[in-house]
């Protein structure tokens, strides 16, 4: 791709935003990257960027600056309704996504994989199974590796396994995956794709410029990704835990079945699974079914499968204090996960929500508390919002909290031995963190000091009954 002396601007300095902006200089464009924010609020990254040679853009982004642009890259994050996109696009500047430029740059076949929720596990799980064939293996995008990063220094051979969400295929063009996956569909970011339609047509988006020699994996069990099945020109491969299949992966008397090549194999059991929930019984299945196309042997993908643990904060493990167990599910940022959050735990719940307002509607969330969630505590700008919809519901055991570490001790307060404390927000977090991540690691650290101060005082215990027991 030629970029040699164009001028671009990049939209967004973020991770994406900067990745973007690095893979245009090295390509010989002159970059200019823009940002919302005011100079202050980015001081520190603002500096070092400028000593690597970027023309910076605060607030305001006037016309006489990006009307002589031959490009503009947009991160993830930035809207696509921006009036200065809308003028941009009349004057046929192209506007691409940070995802559609690193393909453009790219060599290697791509796997793309979409979907409301499971994406993050499945595509790990995936490039997991790629790394033990020993072919260079590069997993990237919205999983927290920018496809831009990683671009320019990949191998001659190997694959791109990419996590793509869809603000990333609102801005795509050629993007062409090898093979793509929609894992399931439910309502999400309608802040952002204001009608539910909207969102349904931007994860389309994946598999519209696939052809016959490509593959579309999707989930018979969800009526969203079956309809997409009939608008596609690739070769359709299903997986399900509700049918039997003439071809795909689904399951049977407990047991994960492929039916491939007029081959009925049995890949293993449920229970022999480390991850728990049908929803990883689903992401297990999307990720065998995409590997099978890709010529990976069942061999293989059986001993990876068996061995993946899950990733981090999505209903993870965290400590045990007083028969008490701790999981962190901070990228339960719907409340589609957030359910499959509460439909994994066999305790009771004491349950850590609330975050950002993406426009959701919670009542079905609030549906699945009963005879699982004993206290629900609330945080974040929808605390309000879910407190208001729960009691309209009939549940009314709430708590309102200002951050993490206040609702972490409050939980300790509340659940008893046999409980477990769950945080599954069913929001996203930018309202009080800059990620779920960062979310995650401050309840895990909140839950760490509970564990430390449990342990202290237990050892002081101890050394009392001794120091006064008779001898």
């Amino acid at each position: 791709m030629n970029l040699m002396n164009k001028k671009v601007v990049v939209l967004g300095i973020g991770k994406s935003g900067i990745a973007a902006g690095r893979l245009c200089k090295s390509l010989g464009a002159q970059v200019t990257l823009y940002d919302g924010k005011s100079r202050k609020e980015i001081q520190k990254e603002a500096d070092a960027l400028e000593q690597e040679g970027f023309h910076l853009i605060f607030q305001d982004f006037v016309y006489e600056e990006w009307k002589r642009q031959d490009l503009i890259v947009m991160s993830p994050g930035v809207p696509t309704d921006l009036p200065f996109l809308q003028e941009a696009r009349k004057l046929h500047i192209p506007i691409w996504g940070e995802m559609e430029l690193a393909y453009r740059c790219c060599h290697l076949p791509l796997i793309g994989i979409t979907g409301t929720n499971g994406k993050t596990t499945t595509t790990t799980l995936v490039g997991e199974i790629f790394k033990k064939t020993m072919v260079p293996t590069y997993v990237v995008g919205n999983i927290g590796t920018p496809f831009s990063e990683r671009v320019l220094g990949m191998a001659q051979e190997g694959y791109v396994i990419a996590e793509v969400s869809s603000f990333q295929l609102e801005t795509i063009h050629s993007f062409h995956p090898k093979v793509s996956a929609v894992l399931n569909i439910t309502p999400d970011h309608l802040n952002r794709h204001k009608t539910f339609e909207h969102y349904i047509q931007a994860k389309e988006k994946i598999f519209m410029n696939q052809n016959r020699g490509d593959f579309l994996i999707l989930n018979g069990d969800d009526e969203y990704c079956i309809s997409m099945g009939k608008k596609t020109k690739a070769k359709t491969i299903f997986f399900s835990m509700k049918k039997i299949l003439d071809e795909g992966v689904y399951t049977k008397n407990n047991e994960i079945i492929i039916r491939w090549k007029d081959d009925e194999i049995s890949l293993c059991s449920i229970k022999d699974l480390k991850m728990v929930g049908d929803h990883n019984v689903q992401n297990v299945m999307a990720a065998t079914a995409i590997a099978l196309c890709m010529g990976v042997t069942i061999s293989l993908i059986r001993e990876v499968i068996l061995s993946f643990q899950g990733v981090e904060h999505r209903i993870e493990y965290v400590s045990t204090i007083n028969n008490v167990l701790y999981y962190n599910d901070s990228k339960g940022t719907n409340p589609d996960a957030a359910i499959q959050a509460i439909q994994s735990m066999e305790r009771p719940i004491v349950l850590i929500g609330g975050g950002m307002d993406k426009g959701t509607d919670f009542t079905e969330w609030i549906r699945f508390f009963k005879g699982k969630v004993k206290h629900l505590i609330l945080l974040g700008e929808t605390a309000k919002k879910i407190e208001d919809t729960a009691k309209q519901e009939g549940f009314s055991s709430i708590t309102q909290v200002m951050d993490m570490k206040e609702a972490v001790g409050l939980a300790y307060k509340i659940a008893h031995s046999g409980d477990c404390v769950l945080l599954s927000p069913a929001c996203a977090s930018w309202d009080m963190y800059s990620s779920y991540e960062e979310r995650g690691k401050i309840f895990k650290q909140a839950v760490v000091n509970l564990k430390e101060g449990e342990d202290e005082k237990a050892k002081k215990e101890s050394s009392s009954f001794s120091e006064y027991t008779p001898m």
